[in-house]
C-alpha cells in the first residue's frame, strides 16, 4: 500500500509559503497593498511578523497534506482522468474552484470585500494551489 509522501507535501508546503511571500511581497506587494488598503509606516519589524508566518506556513501545510490525502484516494479512481502531473493540477483546480472561491466569495458577497482584493487573492492562490497539486503528484 503506497502512503502520503510527506516530503512531496513538505515541498509542496515550501512552494506555496515562497510563492504567497512572492505575491504579496516583490511581484504584486504594492498593488496588494494598495487592494488591501495596507499603508506601511516604516516602523514594521520582521521579527513581528514570525507568528502570523508561522501560522500561514501550518495553514499551508495543512493543505498540502489534506491535497495529498485526496489526491492519494483519487488517483485510484476512474474520476480522475490523469495521473501524474496533470491530475494533480486538475484536482487541485477543483479543490480552487469548489472550495477557496466559493467559500472566500461571501466575503465579497455578504462583508462588503473589495471585489479587486479578493479577485488578487483568488489568483494567487490559484497558482500557489496547482503548484501545490504538481508537485504532490510528480513526486
Amino acid at each position: 500500500m503506497t502512503s502520503i509522501n510527506l516530503i512531496a507535501v513538505c515541498i509542496a508546503t515550501v512552494a506555496a509559503f515562497v510563492l504567497g511571500f512572492l505575491f504579496h511581497g516583490p511581484i504584486a506587494g504594492k498593488l496588494w497593498m494598495k487592494l488591501a488598503n495596507i499603508h506601511p509606516t516604516g516602523n514594521e519589524k520582521f521579527k513581528d511578523m514570525i507568528p502570523q508566518m508561522l501560522w500561514n506556513l501550518l495553514v499551508q501545510f495543512v493543505t498540502a497534506f489534506v491535497m495529498a490525502v485526496i489526491y492519494f484516494f483519487v488517483s485510484s479512481s476512474p474520476y480522475l482522468a490523469e495521473k501524474g502531473i496533470w491530475g494533480g493540477i486538475v484536482l487541485a483546480i477543483l479543490l480552487w474552484l469548489g472550495f477557496l472561491v466559493t467559500s472566500s466569495s461571501i466575503e465579497v458577497i455578504w462583508m462588503g470585500r473589495s471585489f479587486k482584493l479578493w479577485l488578487f487573492e483568488a489568483v494567487s492562490s490559484f497558482i500557489v494551489m496547482i503548484t501545490m497539486g504538481a508537485i504532490i503528484a510528480s513526486l
